[in-house]
Parts: C-alpha cells; structure tokens; sequence
C-alpha cells in the first residue's frame, strides 16, 4: 500500500471521456495538485508548459489554457482518482511517454535539475499505472532532463519558430520563417515578456494581460482572384467577421459578440477593425481565495489587411484587472485601434 493508491488503485470513473491530448494534460495536472491541493496551482504556467509539447501543436493558447482549468475543475469534483483514470483510458501507446514526461516536467526541481527524493514514489506509481518498464522511465528522465538543460526541446517540445535577431544597438526583432515582415519585438522578456509562434502566427504576451498578435497567411491565386472580384470592404470583413472571429474567437468563447466594425479606406490602403467583447475570455485568469481560476473579462480588437498578396490579421487584447470596468464601446474601440494601428507601424513587410 502507498498514500497514491487512492489516484492508480481507484475505481471511481467520470462520465465524459479524453482525447490523448486531455489525457497527457490530465497526468500533468494530477502530478502538479498532488501533493499541494489546487490552491496553489497555477494553471497559466502550466498550460504554458504544456503548449509546448508537440502534440498540442493544434491548440491555441486559449484552448490550452480552457483545457487545464476544465482538468483542474474535474480533478476538484471527481477526485484525482477518477481523473486519472480517465486519463489512462483516453492515452494510447504513441503519447503515453509524453504522459510520463509532462508528470517528470512537473515534479523536477528546476535549479538543481534533479527529481526530489519525495516525488520519486509517486513517479514511480506513474511509471507502473503507465506500464513503462525501468529503461523506458530512465530514459525519459534523462532526455527531459538535458533538453531543458541544453535548451533543446526537439524531442518532447514543439520545435517554435521564433527567428529572433539582433541590431546593431542590440534591439530584438522577430522575422517572420516566411520573411515576409520583420517586427521589433514589442515586449520586455525581463517584464515576463514571452514570445509564442507557430506557422502563420507570432504572439507577443506578457503575465498582466498584454496581447499583440499576428496572423498572417499567403494568398493562393485563387484567393487572389476571389479578392480582386469582390470589394475591399466586402473581403476583409466576410474573411474578419465571417471566419476569424467565429474560428479562432467565439469557438472558444461561445459568450464572445463583436460590438463595433469599422472600414478604414486611408489605412494600409484599405483594412477593416473590429472590437469583440469577450466576456470571461481573457488570456490571462485571477485566483479566487478557494484556489479556483476564473478568466478575466476583456476586449479583443482585430485589423484585417492585405500586404504584398498576404492577408494580415493584427489583433491586440486589453483584459480588466482588478475589478477595472470598460468605456463605452465607441471609447475602447478608438483606443484599441490606435494600439493596433501603433503596432502596425513598427513592422516592416518584405
């Protein structure tokens, strides 16, 4: 008998199932509360974490982050038990050593690099529940263990594109992998800023809610042709307010609504602005006293525009923090524009 035989020696089920993706991200979750309870966790830093592994490759940093807070709530309700169990049923043989590589990731002490000695029982119950045999575990620990150390993610982390260059006065710039715009990088790292790429997109973010992202994507000549037949303003509106936003926004925040739309006939030749309120939508999320995250209210603002036969979509979020109430729609769309449009100007296309 060991004090973890109530999370791998448990009967106790959940009603909805998990893909292989939740069921790492569940094993990850119950090896971080394990042993300290779910007040402490921080559900931002580890859906950070785990948005790096590859095989999240097609989750926004939205969804990542939902994915752990619906985790942490089933972990809460149903009991760790229950939760691994679902786990185990949803893994399959292919992601099941990342499974044990997100649970090695969250119970390594980072400074020294090493599993502390009370971790090591229930990475071992781990092992067993996951049916890795000693050479298997050893050499997940080991391979986690110097990626972290030589800065080398290829083999669990997703391999980011994040072509960041230096000037001559030592300002950061990133370059699109399609050398299509190069773009000072508009965030601190030493203020917690972090960039985040995947093909098509680069975003730049910070831990108190600062967003500025680029969606970019290559016209084919058909789409070349759809647009040349159509108006502007009919083009980056359908492509804006037809498909980004119910997409990429309102798929994840059902309660999301666009409030204000705007042409801007003189701006980057023509480009089209929209404002979506989005309630409980933020990136970012405050902890409440009984450990439980909630995600802040905020408004995302989006310039769609075309440059060079390539669409852009240049979006900024501003979160509401600390009880903070908005403007009037027309006040907070102005503002968000102008950030926007500000951000715009720094970037240089090809």
């Amino acid at each position: 008998m060991t004090k973890y035989d109530y999370i791998f020696q448990s009967k106790e089920t959940i009603k909805e199932s998990l893909n292989k993706q939740e069921a790492v991200a569940a094993i990850a979750v119950i090896t971080t509360i394990v042993d300290s309870g779910t007040e402490d966790i921080d559900a931002e830093s580890l859906a950070d974490i785990l948005w790096e592994f590859e095989i999240f490759d097609e989750y926004s940093e939205e969804e990542m982050l939902e994915t752990v807070d619906r985790l942490v709530e089933i972990a809460e309700e149903a009991g760790l038990g229950s939760l691994f169990n679902a786990a185990s049923a949803g893994i399959s043989d292919e992601v099941v050593l990342d499974g044990f590589a997100a649970g090695v990731i969250m119970l390594l002490d980072a400074e020294n690099m090493i599993i502390p000695a009370n971790k090591k029982v229930f990475l071992k119950q781990l092992q067993k529940a996951l049916e890795l045999d000693d050479e298997e575990a050893e050499e997940i620990i080991k391979e986690v263990i110097d990626s972290i150390e030589a800065g080398d993610e290829e083999e669990y982390l997703d391999e980011e594109y994040e072509a960041v260059i230096l000037n001559e006065s030592g300002e950061q710039f990133y370059q699109s992998p399609l050398g299509n715009f190069i773009v000072p990088v508009p965030l601190d790292s030493e203020q917690g800023g972090k960039i985040q790429a995947e093909e098509g997109m680069v975003s730049f973010s910070n831990d108190i809610g600062t967003l500025l992202r680029i969606d970019y994507y290559p016209l084919t000549l058909e789409q070349i042709d759809d647009l040349e037949s159509q108006e502007d303003e009919t083009y980056l509106q359908s492509v804006l307010v037809n498909k980004y936003v119910p997409q990429a926004i309102i798929s994840q925040v059902p309660s999301a609504e666009v409030k204000y739309t705007e042409y801007l006939e003189d701006t980057l030749e023509t480009s089209y602005y929209v404002l979506v309120n989005m309630p409980k939508g933020s990136t970012i999320s405050k902890h409440e006293n009984n450990g439980n995250g909630i995600r802040l209210d905020a408004y995302r603002g989006l310039l769609s525009f075309v440059n060079n036969e390539c669409l852009y979509i240049v979006s900024s979020q501003r979160s509401f923090v600390n009880g903070e109430l908005p403007g009037s729609v027309k006040q907070e769309a102005a503002k968000m524009k102008q950030t926007i449009l500000d951000f715009v100007s720094t970037i240089e296309f090809a």
